[in-house]
């Protein structure tokens, strides 16, 4: 109950941290309390205030602990020679499969306040930040370069991963405002949109002859092919304004 532990695994940090993340990624952002927290700890919602000051820097921690994970030392996974997009790639993927995991999470790393102003969501850690800007300067492209590329594919991942996460998100935690738990009042999956329309209500022809075609579609596809289509368009801007090894 409440207010003891083993002796085998004593409250500290990093263990609150985990718990922390355990409970946000079953119970979403509002079911993260201090009291939920401590029961799954079996503390008292007290004891995590010795060791992180609120919820507010506990948010901050588990967004730390997420970021810190999807790293790429500037010379691992490939080298200069590969040139810069496979360093990008392999840096995306990382924070993909980090919002995959964590879909409850994602949109803490894309709300919270950076370690600096003009840091971007999701590669919003110094730490981050210097990996990239150090990799591609190593892979011969100019300062404006480097500063283009990562704002240009942080706007990406953060567009690109916030609905990827969202849509997991529904799917993880039900919204109990939909029909108060009853399965019969959720909406259908498969309803089609015009035929369930309501009376007046204008006719979407198209939408419902396209429908199947909205529906059918792969997310790791669409990420790669959306990725290496945003990386091409890069190279060309750098190439055709002459600095690509400037």
């Amino acid at each position: 109950m409440p207010g003891s532990r083993t002796i085998s695994s004593p409250l500290n940090r990093r263990l609150i941290l985990e718990k922390a993340i355990q409970l946000l990624d079953r119970d979403g952002l509002q079911g993260l309390t201090m009291r939920k927290l401590g029961d799954l700890l079996e503390v008292e919602a007290m004891a995590i205030y010795h060791y992180y000051n609120g919820r507010e820097d506990l948010l901050d921690a588990i967004v730390d602990h997420l970021v810190a994970g999807v790293r790429v030392e500037p010379g691992s996974v490939v080298g200069e020679r590969d040139g810069w997009q496979p360093y990008v790639q392999a840096l995306a993927r990382r924070v993909r499969q980090m919002a995959l995991d964590h879909p409850q999470a994602f949109p803490l790393v894309a709300t919270r306040h950076p370690a600096a102003p003009w840091l971007r969501p999701p590669l919003r850690s110094l730490d981050l930040a210097e990996d990239l800007l150090a990799a591609m300067r190593a892979r011969g492209l100019t300062r404006p370069q480097a500063v283009h590329i990562y704002r240009v594919v942080t706007g990406f991942l953060l567009g690109h991963l916030m609905l990827e996460a969202s849509t997991k998100a529904q799917t993880l935690v039900p919204d109990e405002s939909l029909g108060q738990g009853d399965p019969a009042a959720a909406p259908d999956p498969e309803h089609r949109s015009s035929a369930n329309a309501g009376p007046g209500t204008r006719p979407h022809p198209t939408i419902d002859d396209l429908e199947p075609l909205l529906r059918n579609h792969d997310p790791d596809v669409e990420f790669d092919a959306s990725l290496e289509g945003l990386l091409d368009r890069l190279e060309r801007e750098l190439t055709q304004t002459g600095l690509l090894h400037g």
